[in-house]
This record gives structure tokens, sequence and C-alpha cells, in this order.
């Protein structure tokens, strides 16, 4: 990781990196992060950013579409969706507990609660039906919430992420929150989630290509094969705090929602994609 840093330091960051002024509007934020994109990557397609890395690099895209035919998720999506349409001890299902049945809402998360005040996740969503129908909740990172989560972001593929940040102080105070987040360097290496994800995509940190902040979450859950399956949002956060050096925070912390809250806000209009598969 200290290479990983030499690195960075060396390639600079002569960027006007979006991190927008006091008092601007999490639209604001949006477009001016939007823009700045589209000018460090003027041949990407704004839609082709929820490919990631595979957005930037021809030889890696076409390594990635050859995995498509069999994606390494396949067998966990469709145990979701077995787990998904089994109904709980009392009778009732997953579907008792959402819009539409959960099926199609994957781009409405994370979405502010006025009357809690917190932001919920897709995942907190799924472990609080579970325990409203008496079941143990299930575990933050891997295993079945991943599952249940990809294959209910399966039934969105497609549509347009859509998150809302209501006329309210406190769904205001947790999206700014969740900016302030990204932008604050943390651990031994002092980086930010936007030192690589907004300064430097495009670029190599040893093996891996940084990819950029916008339509990142339109992906999870994702298969990484780093980890052999799937994984959550949440633990992939956790991931990038150890890669810095600094203290994880626990899944689901508010401090992690109100990440997530604001990092998917930056990719509205972007279609849902996951799950997918990344390095």
């Amino acid at each position: 990781m200290l290479k990983a840093k030499v690195i960075l330091v060396a390639i600079g960051v002569a960027l006007a990196v979006p991190q927008a002024q006091a008092g601007s509007t999490p639209e604001e934020d949006r477009k001016e992060t939007v823009e700045y994109f589209k000018q460090m990557f003027p041949d990407v397609a704004i839609e082709e950013f929820v490919n990631g890395q595979y957005a930037l690099d021809e030889d890696r895209r076409s390594q990635w579409e050859s995995m498509q035919d069999f994606p390494p998720y396949e067998f966990a999506v469709a145990e979701g969706q077995e787990m998904f349409e089994t109904p709980f001890a009392n009778g009732k299902t997953y579907a008792s507990c959402f819009e539409n049945g959960g099926i199609g809402v994957r781009q409405n998360y994370p979405y502010f609660d006025t009357e809690k005040n917190e932001v919920i996740t897709l995942e907190l969503a799924i472990n609080r039906c579970r325990e409203a129908n008496g079941e143990e909740p299930l575990g933050w990172k891997k295993g079945a919430i991943a599952s249940i989560s990809a294959y209910m972001a399966s039934t969105s593929q497609g549509k347009p992420i859509s998150i809302k940040v209501p006329d309210d102080p406190d769904a205001l105070a947790a999206y700014q929150d969740g900016k302030e987040f990204y932008y604050s360097r943390r651990g031994q290496l002092n980086f930010s989630c936007a030192s690589c994800h907004v300064q430097n995509p495009g670029k190599w940190i040893r093996a891996d290509l940084l990819s950029p902040t916008i339509g990142q979450p339109a992906n999870f859950p994702v298969h990484r094969s780093k980890w052999g399956e799937l994984g959550t949002l949440h633990r992939r956060f956790a991931g990038c705090n150890n890669n810095v050096r600094a203290e994880p925070l626990p899944a689901q912390s508010e401090e992690y929602r109100n990440l997530e809250y604001f990092l998917t806000y930056m990719s509205n209009g972007l279609p849902v994609v996951g799950p997918a598969t990344r390095p």
C-alpha cells in the first residue's frame, strides 16, 4: 500500500475536484459531479459509467464480457430468489414488507425515512422484514443477505436509479454527512474515497484500475474474484477503509448508510445493472 500511495501521489491531481461549495444542493452536487466525469472521460457515454473500470479499458472489458455468458453469481441469485419466495414461520414472505412485493424496487434504495429519521438501505430493510416476522437477522456483508439483495437487484435491471432527498433538515443532514465522509481523508495513508474515485479514476493502483464515483452503487451486490462470492456495498466500504489502514465501521452503521445515500444519489438516472462481477 505504501507503493500505491507513491503511485497516486506521482500521477498528481491538478484537477478541479467536484467537492461542491457549502450550501450547494444535492442536485447541484450531482450535476457538477456528472459534468466533471464527462470532461475527464469525453469518449465514455454517461450510461457506461455503471460498468466501472470496464468502461475505461478495452482489454478488461473484453475479458469481462466473455464472463457474462456464465456469470459466477448466477447460482447465488437463484438461491436468493428461493429464499425470497420461501414463507417465514408465520406464513408471510419478504414480499409482504416491500412495495410492489419487492420486485423492481432496487432503484429506490437507499431512501430517507422521515418518520424514523434515518437512511434505509435495501439490506437494512431485508433484515428488518425478517425481524418483523419473527426471524433472526442475517449477517450484513455476504451470504444469504447478499443473495437476496442480488435477486431483488436483478428484478430492477435497467431501471434508472431514483434517490430522493426530501425537503427535510434531517434528510439533508444525512446526505451531507455521507458527502463529508466521502471527501474526508482517513487512515495511515491519509486517503479519502475521492482520492481514488474522483481524483484518479482510470489510473492504476498496483493491479487495480480505479473506477469513477458515478455508477458504482448500480452494481451491487457484486461477485468479486478476490472474495470468490457475492458481497454487499458495505463489505466494500469496509475493505476500502482497510486498504487505507483506517478502522472500518460496522456494516449498516449510520455513517456507512449515509455514505451509501450520498454515493447512490450521485448516480441518479443511471441504470441498475447489479448484480455484477468485479476483480
